[in-house]
């Protein structure tokens, strides 16, 4: 699905974009990460996105309109043995900043992301999506998403 958005240019996250991606994962009341604005916390931020820029196989976008961030997304990118040694991507963590949902910024990130994977000779891209979130599932299905795995978590801390 072609999105066109002219004024939406995604790119490579750098370290000064941290304050405005830390604000909206902190703004997700549905995550429940415990993700905040709290300068006390910011330090973790800095440390996972030093973590994210040092693997090859891990990119941290953003999405920008007129010079501000207005969303974010990750790619990671796992090779296994099952599909003859084949690449997949993961997405992660898809965020829209909530007054600029349902302009397209979601739909040209995923685009982003997939020409990103094909680009690669990756043979399939892959996503979680929190069982509450039937907005971001039926998202997800207009994109081309079809739900197909059942997935399992266990916190460790």
């Amino acid at each position: 699905m072609l999105v066109e958005l002219p004024d939406i240019f995604v790119r490579q996250a750098r370290k000064d974009d941290l304050p405005a991606l830390v604000a909206i994962i902190a703004a997700d009341a549905l995550g429940g990460h415990g993700d905040t604005t709290d300068p006390e916390a910011f330090a973790d931020y800095v440390r996972a996105f030093t973590a994210i820029e040092a693997s090859p196989d891990q990119m941290l976008y953003i999405a920008e309109r007129g010079g501000e961030v207005v969303g974010t997304f990750q790619t990671m990118l796992t090779t296994t043995l099952t599909g003859r040694g084949s690449s997949a991507m993961i997405i992660e963590a898809v965020q829209t900043r909530s007054d600029m949902r349902g302009q397209g910024i979601g739909a040209r990130m995923i685009e982003f992301a997939i020409a990103e994977a094909k680009g690669r000779g990756v043979r399939l891209v892959q996503l979680t999506s929190n069982a509450i979130r039937k907005d971001a599932h039926r998202f997800y299905e207009r994109l081309g998403f079809k739900p197909s795995h059942l997935g399992f978590k266990m916190a460790l801390k």
